[in-house]
């Protein structure tokens, strides 16, 4: 079969790429390289067909089907071609097999061809939808929002604690709006001069949704008091960072909230229905559908497992074997599968019953044959898989088993 195929392993790169053409003996036919625009990629088509005999197939093989590969995946798959979906760990696995160290970009793409040409039936087609891959872009830039909020948030604390002391009693997060209006208009405590309890408490009233009561704000003047004069040279340039900080913050939430309106207006167009499954709001079914994609790339929930990197490995010799984790995989969607895991055998807040009390009993059983339990969380992690599975390829509602939680004692 793979005698009728002509394999070309492509390198991608931010302005051009690199492909190179194979024969199913893996013997290297030729390379070519080409820019990375919509208007170069026909050319590599053209020479691939210098390579190609009467009744041969070209196949495809891209590492980064949604980043800088994108264009050329659509481009080809608009073309009816084949393209396969290469996980980079596969061909890195390859370069460091090999005895003799090397590193370009011909040689990149050659152990791509050489990973098509072994694993063709295993890999998954590649299947660039824009609805997919703006879900992606959205999930990817909400992740970078919420760093950059992270960083702000520990710049701000550093502030605080040098003009307030006690900062951190005066509300119960530092993020909320409450906090962040208070700081904003008083960055340091002389701007509260003159400030009455009732003066205080009428500013945050409406921050606070009308929370706010007259016993917190005596106690965020009392605090103040007791903290003394913390006034130092350049106040003015320390009270400009600590409103800068807290405005970006405000900026960022403004821009989460938008990312958060698009998810909420493009996930019903995936006719998923992933949230209905406990533990799963709009963020994590969009990171689902970001990491997944098309469910249909994959034959089987197996297949997933194994792109997810949950699969156990297998390591053995004679009769002697054991299952090992695995290392590889996506640990983006590996981490998206634990959490989900973890939040399927917590309990509910204030009682000690279980979220999902069937998950939280084959927890226990596999504790009890003998897992670790990080183990055992691995063994729910890969019933999820099929659960996942299930729900995107059927676009059905979650049914939560039947399973009545019974306390002891």
């Amino acid at each position: 079969m793979r005698l009728n195929h002509l394999f070309v392993g492509v390198d991608l790169h931010k302005r051009h790429h690199t492909a190179v053409f194979m024969n199913g003996f893996k013997r290297k036919l030729g390379e070519f390289k080409f820019d990375n625009k919509p208007s170069a990629f026909p050319e590599l088509m053209k020479e691939a067909k210098k390579y190609v005999k009467k009744g041969m197939r070209v196949i495809y093989g891209l590492e980064d089907t949604g980043g800088y590969g994108r264009s050329l995946a659509v481009h080809l798959v608009e073309q009816k071609l084949t393209v396969k979906e290469v996980n980079p760990a596969l061909p890195n696995g390859v370069r460091k097999s090999n005895p003799t160290v090397q590193k370009s970009d011909a040689w990149d793409a050659e152990c791509v061809g050489q990973i098509l040409v072994d694993k063709l039936e295993t890999l998954p087609d590649a299947k660039p939808n824009d609805k997919y891959w703006v879900i992606s872009q959205l999930v990817t830039t909400r992740i970078a929002i919420v760093q950059d909020i992270t960083a702000l948030l520990n710049q701000l604390h550093t502030q605080l604690a040098h003009h307030y002391p006690s900062y951190k009693k005066f509300f119960s997060e530092l993020d909320g709006k409450t906090s962040l209006v208070f700081f904003e208009k008083f960055p340091a405590p002389y701007y509260l001069e003159g400030i009455t309890v009732q003066g205080l408490r009428e500013f945050l009233l409406k921050p606070s949704n009308y929370a706010c009561s007259l016993k917190t704000a005596e106690k965020i003047l009392t605090l103040i008091r007791e903290d003394g004069c913390t006034k130092s040279e350049y106040q003015e340039d320390r009270d400009f960072i600590v409103q800068s900080h807290i405005r970006r913050i405000q900026r960022c939430k403004e821009e989460l909230q938008g990312i958060e309106a698009r998810l909420a207006m493009l996930m019903p167009e995936t006719g998923y229905k992933l949230e209905t499954m406990y533990g799963i709001d709009l963020v994590s079914a969009a990171a689902f559908v970001a990491e997944i994609g098309n469910i249909h790339r994959f034959n089987d929930a197996s297949k997933l497992a194994r792109f997810s990197g949950i699969a156990p490995v297998i390591y053995g010799s004679g009769d002697n074997h054991k299952h090992y984790k695995c290392k590889q995989g996506n640990r983006a969607l590996h981490e998206l599968f634990y959490r989900l895991a973890c939040r399927q055998i917590g309990t509910k807040r204030g009682s000690k019953e279980p979220n999902n009390p069937y998950y939280y009993e084959y927890y226990q059983q596999k504790l009890l044959a003998g897992k670790t339990k990080t183990q055992a969380i691995i063994c729910i992690m890969r019933k999820l898989v099929d659960v996942i599975y299930s729900l995107m390829k059927n676009k059905t509602e979650y049914v939560k088993p039947s399973m009545q939680w019974k306390q002891v004692g």
